[in-house]
């Protein structure tokens, strides 16, 4: 508890018109203690507008100096069935009044930030009709924000669950985790404002055609959030300067992350208002052309684009394809993600990219590791391990972070679904290299198995979505709009590189299997015990020859599942000497 707050916040909710504005109103001013009148019509307050529509809650988030006033006002411009407040006039329809007696505006104003960001986590909030968000700086005092929101979080929670569930189920939500509505770092916040500046030269110039900004990040250096704020900030900039022909599109080459994207332009009230605003690469490309290009093209996880032909991609290299069909390119980009010969860029080639993007100022680097809250020594120990093949002594790590070693598989799920059982680490699976059989097509009945699955001697584990033919159709379309990791189910699955890529997890358990191996002493990626072809197969370069990059690309496979871990990493090795060497390295 901070010292001297002696006061849990204030909340009211009521009936959302005049009649509840006045009772409420009336009971404060006849029946309420001084303290609560002054924190409630003479403080700033926050406010919380909702109603539910088909099943579902819509929202407005705000703040006021004047509570009263401003809800008068709201009520004022109801009958403008244009507007969010027309809204107000549903019988659902229901208004939180939340006071603190130390609120101050700029206190209120990262309450309300903090408020409309939860709300893109909630599942059952299905529209924010809020804009933006206004963050705040340092202010007095912007120490107590936290402790402050918390308690009003739990107080809120206390009369709807629904639409005010765990702390930790929202933080764990990828719809959270992707918000536009994040307050940035300084460094995403640079980049983001030089990224607008660069959009608008080249839309008022009009001759700046092909323009690519290429942004370097690493995994967990969020590129996501940069991405998905600064692509929405543009829609509302584009809407106050009435560019009505604004056209803006996010792509992305990965199935989950695509609905997560999707479901947050319903929420923000872009796919209504702008139709489809969020596309795979290979629909974006059909749909385009380069004699109509389109203002402004993101590609998140760029390099999960195809740089070869593929079943209904016809074209050599989806960038290229997707500059020509767009005046601005931006790019997110993390070459060590690279998992599948389709998506393996030559250096000479990508190098062009970079260079052309480094000629026009459009070049920039993430540095910042945000995902992982370690300390920089077991940030590196994962680095070494995966980009240099080099395993040194895990260190001891202060920030809390864990990193075990385990003796058997089953000894890694117990130690999995033990912190899963905890409602702060909920998000906690299961993840390993891929070197056991699956296939999404393929019956598994031709080998007379109920699932493909992770086996290593008498332990065996189904892989990746396998559970979900055991789900009824109820859960099937609850987990619809739920990432991997998120589906109850998947606490009994290992998950791949390609179910969990993108996405945080609580706990890491990842299980390195036969193809990641130790030989005198040096990490040895071996593609012929891996069953990821499109990793192992060849490449046809551009000069005609074929090579493989297995090696590479295993490497990249193993990184992917060892920065997962948002609290700790748990790791189990198939391989003995490298069990060994792990087990030695965490004496």
């Amino acid at each position: 508890m901070i010292q001297g707050i002696d006061l849990e916040p204030i909340i009211h909710k009521i009936n959302d018109n005049m009649h509840g504005l006045h009772n409420f109103q009336e009971k404060l001013l006849n029946k309420a203690s001084e303290k609560e009148k002054t924190v409630l019509l003479d403080y700033p307050t926050v406010y919380i507008h909702n109603w539910k529509k088909s099943g579902s809650y819509e929202v407005y988030v705000g703040e006021s100096n004047n509570i009263i006033q401003r809800t008068k006002q709201h009520f004022d411009q109801s009958e403008d069935k244009q507007n969010w407040r027309s809204q107000l006039r549903r019988k659902s329809a229901s208004l939180y009044i939340i006071g603190h007696d130390h609120f101050n505006k700029s206190l209120t104003m990262d309450i309300e930030n903090r408020l409309m960001l939860y709300m893109m986590g909630v599942d059952s909030v299905k529209r924010i009709h809020n804009k933006r968000t206004n963050p705040q700086n340092r202010y007095y005092p912007d120490f107590e924000v936290n402790d402050i929101f918390r308690r009003i979080w739990h107080k809120l929670r206390k009369t709807d669950p629904s639409m005010f569930p765990n702390e930790s189920v929202i933080k764990d939500s990828a719809l959270f985790k992707a918000s536009p509505l994040h307050k940035l770092t300084q460094e995403q916040e640079d980049i983001r404002d030089r990224i607008i500046e660069r959009v608008f030269s080249v839309l008022n110039e009009q001759n700046g055609d092909g323009q690519l900004i290429f942004i370097d990040g690493e995994a967990g250096t969020g590129k996501t959030v940069l991405n998905s704020s600064t692509f929405y900030e543009l829609y509302l900039m584009a809407e106050e300067e009435k560019m009505t022909d604004f056209q803006c599109c996010l792509i992305v080459n990965h199935d989950e992350q695509i609905t997560v994207y999707e479901q947050i332009a319903e929420k923000l009230g872009l796919k209504n208002k702008y139709g489809r605003v969020v596309s795979k690469p290979t629909t974006f490309i059909n749909h385009h052309s380069a004699g109509k290009p389109i203002d402004v093209a993101f590609i998140d996880e760029a390099h999960l684009l195809l740089t070869q032909g593929k079943q209904s991609y016809r074209g050599k290299n989806q960038l290229q394809d997707i500059i020509e069909r767009a005046k601005v390119t931006v790019v997110m980009f993390d070459e060590n993600q690279i998992l599948t010969t389709e998506q393996y860029w030559e250096t000479e080639i990508l190098g062009n990219y970079r260079e052309k993007a480094k000629e026009n100022g459009n070049h920039f680097k993430l540095t910042k590791q945000m995902r992982i809250t370690a300390s920089d020594e077991t940030i590196s120990w994962i680095d070494n391990f995966t980009k240099e093949n080099h395993l040194s002594a895990i260190p001891m790590d202060t920030t809390g972070y864990e990193i075990k070693i385990f003796e058997h598989p089953a000894e890694l799920e117990t130690a999995v679904k033990t912190k899963a059982a905890e409602e702060e680490h909920k998000l906690s699976r299961m993840i390993a290299t891929y070197d056991w059989e699956y296939s999404q097509n393929s019956s598994m009945e031709k080998r007379m198995k109920k699932y493909w699955e992770v086996l290593i001697g008498d332990w065996h584990k189904p892989w990746n979505h396998e559970l979900d033919k055991e789900l009824g159709r109820k859960e099937k379309n609850k987990n619809k709009t739920l990432a991997w990791a998120e589906q109850p189910q998947t606490i009994d699955e290992v998950g791949s590189t390609f179910t969990i890529q993108g996405f945080d997890l609580n706990y890491a358990g990842v299980i390195l299997g036969p193809s990641v191996k130790y030989r005198n002493g040096k990490i040895v990626f071996d593609p012929s015990e891996s069953w990821n072809l499109k990793a192992t197969r060849k490449r046809t370069l551009s000069d005609g020859t074929k090579q493989r990059f297995g090696e590479t690309l295993i490497q990249h496979e193993v990184r992917v599942l060892m920065t997962r871990g948002v609290n700790g990493l748990y790791i189990y090795a198939c391989d003995k000497e490298l069990r060994e060497a792990l087990k030695e390295a965490a004496r």
